[in-house]
This record gives structure tokens, C-alpha cells and sequence, in this order.
């Protein structure tokens, strides 16, 4: 009698965590909560956009561009090492200083034998109020991108992408079976009472949505805290870290102010089933979507 094969579960860990000023502290506390993940069985482990420091696009400030480094540079190599020590896969965001006066908001890729399989730049850069990021960041060059890494295939965009289909779809297209999203999002605390529930829950959603039209896992991992390194309000980042499966539903989530591991397991055969059994690329009219290259159609 013939037996089922396994299945293919990878567990994840996000790392939700605060980021108060010091570069170092703040990696020092990251390295600590990946190791704490590792240790509860995670294979991968993805840290929050730009983790290093407070969430400096909040202001137009020369002076916040001596937090870039090189990648590969002095955080990619230490997370590379403790990725090699404990065998887990690290996405790691760093604020990246590609040359004199070229910026990217950047995401390594760093696998479980502690080699870097590639750095995706963040494509989508917003200019809104408090996240003032076209001062900073030159939009990516990469593309969309996937990666095999020992423990899966998977995508990673960054914050800002999630709001985008297309980013999604042809990450996913390249055969990413997890999408990983290291966020900085939260609330201006005076649109808080009259807009927070539906601005987190439009968040949630969207990103909800990639899962299911893809038939991949979505893993989105924000910061807390309310950070004012401009002064004024601030902007109260709202947590709810979250993994979302083939079939849209929320497996696991943190809280809106608590820095926390969270772990989930992430059963890669949903992966085959829900693109067979909700087969949206096989009937994908390709030979009809010339137009989405346009900014409008007139």
C-alpha cells in the first residue's frame, strides 16, 4: 500500500520589532530575535524594512545618508555568519549606498549556508507625507526577483510594492512559493480615530488578495513604535506583522505594539493545490494585457 509523501512545510519566523535611534543595538536585537526564531524551529526569518534605524524618511535631511552601507557590507555579513551558524535563510533590509549619490532601499537575500543569493531593490518609492522616501531612495533596477533558496522559493518586495499586483504576479511567475514583504506602515496618530481601521484593514487586504491570485504564502513583517525623529506627530507604526496562505487566510499574526517572533508553518503542497485546483495562471489571457505596460488607456 502506497504512502503519502510528506508534506513540504517550511516554518517562518517574523521578526516584529521597534527600532529606536542606534544602528547597532538595533542589528544587536535583531540578530537576538533570529536566533530566538531559529531556536523555535524557524527556517526562514525576515526582518523589518530599514530595521537598522528609526524610519528616517519621516524628514528631508542630508545627514540620515551616513546610515547607508554597501551590500554586501558590515550588516549583510553579520547576518550571513549567523545565517550559517543556525541554518536559517535571512531576508535582511538595508538602507544600501550602491555609489556617490545612488541610493536604494534594499533587501538581501542571505541563504541558510550563510551565502547571499541576491539583494532586491525596493521598485515602488512613495512621496507622501512622513514617508518622504524619493529624497532618499533611487527606484530599483533588478526587477522582480526570486530566489531557490535551501529551504523554498521565494520572492521579496519591499513596504510600498505591497500595494502593487503586477509586483506580485511576476515575482510570483518566476515560481516564488512564499512572498516576503519587510514593511515600515503605520498611522499618522491624528488620522488614527477616523481612518486607522480602514487604512490597516485596506493593508491587509491587498496583500490578502496577492496571496490568493498568485496561490503562493504572503508574509508581511512591519515595525512598532511610534517614532518622531522629525518631531511633530510622528508616525505610529501598527504591527499586526501577519502570514496569509494560498487560499487568503490568516494564519498567524502579532499585535499592534508588541515587539514579537512570530512563527508559522507554511505547507508548500497548499502551493500545487491551489494553482491546480484555482488555476488563475493557466487562464491568464496573456495576448490581452499589452495595455498594462501604459500609464492610462485612453
Amino acid at each position: 500500500m502506497a504512502t503519502k509523501s510528506k508534506s513540504h512545510v517550511v516554518r517562518v519566523g517574523l521578526v516584529q520589532m521597534a527600532c529606536p535611534p542606534d544602528p547597532a543595538a538595533n542589528l544587536k536585537k535583531a540578530m537576538a530575535r533570529v536566533g530566538e526564531a531559529a531556536r523555535r524551529g524557524a527556517r526562514i526569518v525576515c526582518l523589518p524594512e530599514l530595521f537598522r534605524s528609526q524610519y528616517f524618511c519621516q524628514e528631508e535631511d542630508y545627514a540620515h545618508f551616513k546610515l547607508a552601507e554597501a551590500v554586501p557590507g558590515p550588516t549583510t555579513g553579520a547576518l550571513a555568519r549567523l545565517a550559517k551558524k543556525l541554518r536559517v535563510a535571512i531576508v535582511a533590509p538595508v538602507f544600501e549606498r550602491r555609489a556617490r549619490g545612488v541610493y536604494h532601499n534594499t533587501a538581501a537575500v542571505i541563504d541558510a549556508g550563510g551565502k547571499m543569493l541576491g539583494k532586491y531593490r525596493k521598485m515602488h518609492i512613495p512621496d507622501d507625507p512622513l514617508y518622504y522616501e524619493k529624497f532618499y531612495f533611487t527606484p530599483g533596477d533588478f526587477g522582480f526577483r526570486a530566489w531557490t533558496t535551501r529551504h523554498g522559493r521565494i520572492g521579496v518586495l519591499i513596504c510600498w510594492d505591497q500595494w502593487y499586483p503586477e509586483a506580485a504576479r511576476l515575482t510570483a511567475l518566476q515560481g516564488a512559493e512564499i512572498l516576503f514583504y519587510p514593511t515600515a506602515i503605520g498611522w499618522h496618530p491624528r488620522e488614527k480615530a477616523r481612518l486607522g481601521v480602514a487604512q490597516h484593514d485596506a493593508w491587509e487586504t491587498i496583500q490578502r488578495s496577492h496571496a490568493v491570485a498568485n496561490g503562493c504564502f504572503v508574509v508581511a513583517v512591519n515595525r512598532v513604535g511610534h517614532e518622531r525623529p522629525a518631531g511633530g506627530d510622528g508616525i505610529e507604526f501598527w504591527g499586526q506583522s501577519f502570514v496569509a496562505g494560498p487560499d487568503g487566510q490568516v494564519s498567524a499574526r502579532a499585535g499592534t505594539d508588541t515587539e514579537e517572533v512570530v512563527i508559522a508553518d507554511c505547507d508548500l503542497d497548499r502551493v500545487e493545490y491551489s494553482r491546480t485546483h484555482w488555476p488563475f495562471l493557466r487562464d491568464r489571457r496573456v495576448d490581452a494585457y499589452g495595455d498594462i505596460t501604459k500609464r492610462m488607456v485612453d
